[in-house]
């Protein structure tokens, strides 16, 4: 399971403009800041960025999982950004990003990021899951569909 309030309404973006693999990572920043009080955007946007230069978080098949443990942070939180167009992610298939989940957990949680990282891999290599995803046009049902594949990856 992800812990309690792992992804939230306000933390899911539909319709982004974004046009640049900058722009995506402000954006996830500024979204993943605003769960915890204190926490700035350019923060997390550096970390992420700091992540970034050590090789693409773009997964392939259209998918970024940009993520950082970041100090201060007591609890995994994520952001989900669907893109309005693709976006150069430097992906290993070398497809452009239109579905971007953001991940960032507390410094120390080495071994809880690359359990979160796997269950996030799992959950978007589902060309189904993915396939809903890019359907749906409201941040409710974006969370409940997320929420039922989360529940089905944990019975398999």
């Amino acid at each position: 399971m992800f812990p309690e309030n792992f992804l939230t309404l306000d933390r899911i973006s539909l319709k982004s403009g974004a046009g640049s693999k900058k722009r995506i990572l402000e954006e996830t920043g500024a979204l993943l800041a605003s769960a915890i009080p204190g926490l700035t955007s350019e923060q997390v946007f550096d970390k992420l960025l700091e992540r970034e230069r050590l090789g693409s978080t773009g997964l392939g098949q259209g998918i970024a999982l940009p993520h950082a443990r970041i100090e201060g942070v007591e609890t995994a939180c994520g952001a989900l950004i669907r893109l309005q167009s693709g976006v150069d992610f430097d992906a290993m298939d070398d497809k452009a990003v239109d579905i971007v989940f953001g991940l960032m957990v507390p410094q120390q949680a080495t071994e809880e990021h690359l359990q979160l990282l796997a269950k996030l891999a799992t959950l978007f290599s589902n060309e189904k899951f993915c396939t809903r995803l890019r359907a749906i046009d409201n941040s409710r049902e974006m969370l409940e569909l997320i929420h039922h594949f989360e529940g089905l990856t944990e019975n398999a």
